[in-house]
């Protein structure tokens, strides 16, 4: 078989994308048991309040001055896809919305013209350590649906279709499919206006699991001009076409082909495809825009407006401890996780 494999990366906190993607964030701290506040129960001297990325024993405050996370900020013209696999985050937006969503869930949303958010990580367990995994990835907007009203969506972790094959020695192999099909397995229906709504986006964001000696294939894409990139976050690496990529490495490789990968020692992959949107991209912060224009127009629209207005009392809102994961819409409706 030919190498499928097209170029290679290393991986940190934040990984190269490529179009329709701008950003992934890959967010592994392991967090301290938390106090009263459900913050961390231990010392923050030392840190750089307000702007902690170091990882100092492991886990970073990031802007959060109580509560790790992300206190209120702005975003306009993409959108977000928040996927917790270990721990909990805590949403709230100038729509109204507020959540409690992790162990699993993915939250979807939408910034179209402007919104406001927060996502702060409670650390709820006051006896043991509370690890938070997560991945954020950024998807771009096409030029003509950047200004669509803002969009809020739960995707519950029980609502993600799993792909599970288990060998006569016990070992398996899954695959969450969050986003795209994966064969004929469908996942839910992403925001309405979002690119990976349209057929012919081909996004996928499917996560892997390969135990230890065994094997998964991945199909051709359905387009040839689809872009694939495998993330090797995980475990001990993969093999493609008997090339190794060890966990820590991110792959753009063919998507015109069938590819099989295989494990030895097991992995974890986060798989980003999609057909590129292909239009320029000009960013500034929390901004994507297609031209500077566009940026400079929404500087004076967010200072102007505000996108809204801030409707909570504190920047960075955090739930009750004993809150299970829940989410409530803009329209008041609230939903439980499942489970």
């Amino acid at each position: 078989m030919e190498n499928p494999i097209l170029q290679t990366v290393e991986l940190g906190l934040h990984w190269p994308t490529i179009d329709p993607f701008l950003f992934c964030a890959h967010h592994n701290d392991a967090y301290p048991a938390g106090n009263e506040l459900q913050g961390p129960d231990e010392s923050l001297d030392g840190r750089e309040i307000g702007m902690d990325f170091v990882g100092a024993d492991g886990w970073r405050m990031y802007h959060g001055d109580v509560v790790p996370g992300f206190p209120q900020h702005p975003h306009r013209g993409f959108e977000t896809v928040t996927y917790v696999r270990t721990g909990y985050a805590d949403h709230s937006d100038s729509l109204g919305a507020t959540a409690r969503f992790g162990q699993g869930d993915v939250q979807w949303l939408t910034a179209g013209a402007g919104i406001v958010h927060a996502e702060m990580f409670p650390l709820r367990n006051k006896t043991e350590a509370n690890p938070l995994e997560l991945f954020q990835i950024w998807l771009n907007l096409p030029g003509a649906d950047k200004m669509v009203d803002p969009y809020f969506t739960m995707i519950w972790a029980n609502d993600i279709p799993r792909v599970r094959s288990t060998d006569a020695s016990g070992r398996s192999t899954e695959v969450l499919v969050l986003a795209g099909s994966y064969g004929e397995i469908t996942p839910p229906t992403p925001p309405p206006n979002s690119w990976a709504a349209r057929l012919v986006s081909d996004v996928a964001i499917w996560h892997l699991h390969l135990d230890a000696g065994t094997s998964l294939d991945l199909p051709a894409a359905e387009s040839e001009d689809t872009v694939r990139t495998i993330y090797v976050f995980d475990g001990a690496g993969i093999q493609i076409a008997g090339v190794d990529l060890p966990a820590g490495t991110g792959s753009v490789v063919r998507s015109d082909l069938a590819i099989t990968l295989e494990s030895s020692g097991g992995a974890e992959c986060l798989v980003l495809q999609g057909r590129p949107i292909g239009e320029p991209v000009a960013r500034q912060g929390p901004f994507v825009m297609n031209d500077e224009q566009g940026l400079r127009q929404t500087f004076e629209d967010y200072r102007r407006t505000g996108f809204g207005g801030w409707p909570w009392p504190v920047n960075g809102p955090v739930h009750p401890a004993e809150s299970g994961r829940f989410a409530r819409f803009p329209d008041g409706h609230i939903e439980h996780a499942p489970g």
